[in-house]
């Protein structure tokens, strides 16, 4: 009877070893996860011994707790790294088998020249890292942008595009190129830009850069001056105090030559020169502040954007040697129009005719004093 049970129990142990499969160092096989740790894995592959995942075969996270990504029942494809039947057990990898398939992916589009796009994993001191399926891909800073980044970490968690240029897996390097396609992108968008616009068009931009000579507009492909004489139809000392970067401005086309575009914020409906006639008659009296000085005179501003001479000979019925003697930059004064030439935009003020004018005045009430008594 013991020899029959012997018999049966040898025979069952047989059978139950038949029906575990045999698998070898470097096979991909699927498993049912049986139980989860925070740093382990223990999966059913079909083998008599339980396959182990550690927490460092599944991810480079070494703070992951593998208990908020798996779960009992869960079917999980990994890749066989070592059997050990001293302890009973199959070490697998998971992180190994997807950095596998990233680095297929990657080969064939370094084959392919295609371009990819793969989040920002890591910050380095000589550019970027990012992952393509858990294969690890380099972009040196050199390659990151098609101009000088002084601070990457703006790109970290960033998805970005590339292309990858090396791939030598073998000695782990895997090297990508996103300024490539920067300056591909940034050339269409400047053909294109340029097919759009036109001398005279109105166009909207943002501030880009500030200079002392003016301001670079982005014109969304390309980059047009903002002349400092072209801020406004009055003069204009700082740029700063006319536009700020980031600010998004309406801008006029006022040349294009080449690649160098010309903007101007001097519209021509606002022309001040526009309706100057009917405000800067000859006889008219007029205040303004005197703008600048010349031996011959000093230019005074009326208003933004029209200017008026003082010749020194009309600054006063006095001999004067030069404006500076008498007058200031900035100080009011209050003149006579002698002139008006809308044709070349000048107008012509007089001081002195105000003082003829004052004394002609006084002589005619001293005259009409005179007959009265």
């Amino acid at each position: 009877m013991s020899e029959e049970m012997n018999v049966e129990e040898n025979e069952f142990e047989k059978l139950l070893n038949e029906s575990f499969k045999t698998v070898h160092n470097g096979e991909v096989v699927e498993g049912t996860v049986i139980e989860v740790k925070p740093d382990q894995i223990i999966l059913n592959i079909g083998t008599k011994a339980d396959g182990i995942l550690t927490r460092n075969e599944y991810s480079n996270d070494n703070s992951l707790d593998l208990t908020t990504v798996v779960k009992p029942g869960d079917k999980m494809e990994v890749k066989v790294m070592k059997m050990n039947d001293s302890e009973g057990t199959v070490l697998l990898t998971y992180k190994r088998l997807v950095a596998e398939k990233g680095n297929k992916k990657l080969e064939e589009a370094f084959e392919n020249d295609e371009v990819l796009k793969a989040k920002v994993v890591r910050v380095l001191n000589g550019g970027l890292s990012v992952n393509v399926e858990g294969a690890r891909v380099f972009i040196p800073a050199s390659l990151v942008s098609d101009t000088y980044e002084r601070d990457l970490n703006k790109y970290m968690d960033q998805e970005i595009e590339f292309k990858v240029i090396e791939f030598n897996p073998r000695r782990r390097r895997i090297i990508g190129d996103r300024k490539q396609l920067v300056v591909a992108q940034k050339k269409a968008a400047q053909k294109a830009l340029f097919e759009r616009i036109h001398v005279g068009d109105i166009v909207e931009g943002t501030v880009k850069n500030i200079t002392d000579f003016g301001a670079f507009i982005d014109l969304g492909g390309a980059d047009g001056l903002l002349h400092i004489s072209e801020m406004s139809w009055g003069r204009v000392d700082n740029p700063r105090s006319i536009v700020s970067v980031g600010d998004k401005i309406k801008v006029l086309i006022k040349d294009i030559k080449g690649d160098r575009i010309a903007l101007s914020l001097k519209f021509e409906d606002q022309n001040p020169w526009i309706t100057a006639p009917e405000r800067y008659a000859a006889g008219t009296i007029v205040t303004g502040k005197v703008a600048r000085m010349t031996d011959f005179g000093a230019f005074v501003e009326l208003e933004p954007g029209i200017d008026a001479l003082l010749h020194v000979s009309q600054i006063s019925r006095e001999h004067v040697n030069k404006p500076s003697d008498v007058l200031q930059t900035g100080q009011e004064i209050t003149a006579k129009i002698v002139d008006f030439n809308a044709d070349e935009r000048k107008i012509s003020l007089s001081m002195k005719a105000l003082e003829l004018d004052k004394e002609a005045e006084e002589k005619d009430q001293e005259e009409e004093g005179s007959d009265a008594e």
